[in-house]
């Protein structure tokens, strides 16, 4: 009887370990996935931090008053009004 029973604890632990050993392949498979997503996620981070400066840089450039005043004077021929063209309005 007393074998019975040491055999059958010796069969439990090693179901364990074997349980404990596919738990821990798991694991580490699933850490590998995860850090592999991070890289990834990363190097998106920063191909859009690359991205947003160069549109920033754009957008200060379209938007300086040297840019508006060209665009205003070459595409839509527009002009500086002379004095006699300029009306002023008294606010009460």
């Amino acid at each position: 009887m007393a074998s019975q029973s040491v055999t059958s604890i010796t069969l439990l632990f090693l179901m364990l370990v074997i349980a404990s050993a596919l738990s821990i392949v798991y694991v580490k498979y699933d850490a590998r996935l995860k850090f592999n997503q991070l890289q990834k996620e990363l190097r998106e981070q920063d191909r859009l931090g690359v991205e947003w400066s160069r549109l920033q840089l754009e957008q200060n450039t379209w938007s300086s008053n040297n840019k508006i005043e060209h665009v205003a004077r070459t595409t839509l021929k527009l002009q500086v009004p002379t004095p006699e063209q300029i009306i002023y309005i008294k606010v009460k």
